[in-house]
């Protein structure tokens, strides 16, 4: 190009390209709006109303949803019925983070003890420590979790909340579970050679699943609440801020057709052992990852009395796998 001279005229703009075709108007009347979905009989129907003043903090729902090169994830946290009409905050709470150096995805999903005070706190909270000490860990090394490590530092977030809202400096752990008692299962899913491998640990009574895509099957990677020799089921919880000097842990590998599941039992509770309706949706609404607020108004299902805060963390390996 010839470069303008003292006097000459400005040159030309270049031409705008050509704006490509939008897509077609919509016409005719606005989609429905979605419709909570029933399964067997529903729960009661009601507008949700608020939570305290101060939980404004805590929304009603929340979900996520992202891709690595090797793993794609999705969670959604749902506010259950009976927290909607009492108004008391969601307790449930999930959080995820990748792991920059490996590619790796690092969780955690607690459930608040709804006998503490400020448990919906507890498990923001615990979740946050959580994926913060994996991180380190991961950091440091690649080698195994030390679950117990990362128990204790969410422990630990809870103690100094009390600390503060108790302001005592040492305060006494029923204390800290008077207020913020919480379950939490964390882990990590990252690359081992050409596999995945997850490695994960749990307190209290929150649970883990390898949905199988092909065949529907769920497989538990803890143990339920059913007690040995009964047909009676346990609602006994050992949460945060006590920690066992081993947690009960899980490792595997993660591939096709499975996908890892961790959930609170507001949906392990309904899921039960995945061959009942439940499973049956999940297993057909997870065959692919879907849309992240999708994930969420599938997890908002009606059923009679099931009424907790329901959260549900999933991750899939990506068919296309490494790139």
């Amino acid at each position: 190009m010839t470069p303008a001279r003292r006097g000459d005229p400005d040159p030309a703009p270049p031409a705008a390209p050509p704006r490509p075709a939008g897509p077609p108007r919509a016409t005719g009347p606005d989609p429905a709006p979605w419709q909570r979905i029933t399964v067997d009989v529903p729960g009661l129907e009601f507008e949700a109303r608020p939570p305290s003043q101060y939980a404004f903090d805590f929304p009603d729902s929340e979900c996520e949803g992202w891709s690595t090169d090797r793993l794609t994830l999705r969670f959604a946290s749902v506010r259950g019925a009976k927290h909607r009409y009492y108004r008391q905050p969601r307790q449930d709470a999930a959080r995820a983070a990748v792991h920059e150096a490996t590619g790796g995805i690092v969780f955690a999903v607690a459930d608040g003890v709804s006998s503490a005070a400020e448990s919906h706190q507890g498990a923001v909270e615990a979740c946050r420590a959580a994926v913060e000490r994996i991180l380190h860990l991961l950091d440091r090394s690649p080698d195994r979790l030390d679950g117990a490590d990362v128990a204790a530092q969410a422990a630990e977030r809870l103690r100094e909340l009390a600390r503060w809202r108790l302001g005592v400096a040492a305060p006494q752990a029923a204390e800290v579970a008077r207020l913020y008692a919480t379950t939490l299962v964390a882990g990590a899913v990252r690359a081992a050679g050409d596999a995945l491998e997850v490695e994960l640990f749990r307190i209290g009574d929150s649970a883990a699943w390898l949905l199988d895509r092909a065949g529907g099957g769920y497989h538990p990677l803890f143990g339920g609440k059913a007690v040995p020799g009964t047909p009676l089921v346990s609602n006994e919880v050992s949460p945060l801020p006590l920690v066992p000097d081993r947690p009960e842990t899980a490792v595997g590998r993660l591939a096709e057709p499975w996908v890892l599941l961790v959930g609170t039992d507001g949906f392990g509770d309904p899921l039960g052992e995945g061959d009942g309706r439940v499973g049956e949706l999940f297993a057909r609404q997870l065959a692919s990852p879907p849309p992240p607020l999708w994930l969420g108004h599938v997890l908002d299902f009606t059923r009679e009395t099931f009424d907790d805060d329901r959260t549900l963390l999933a991750i899939w390996p990506r068919a296309e796998g490494h790139r």
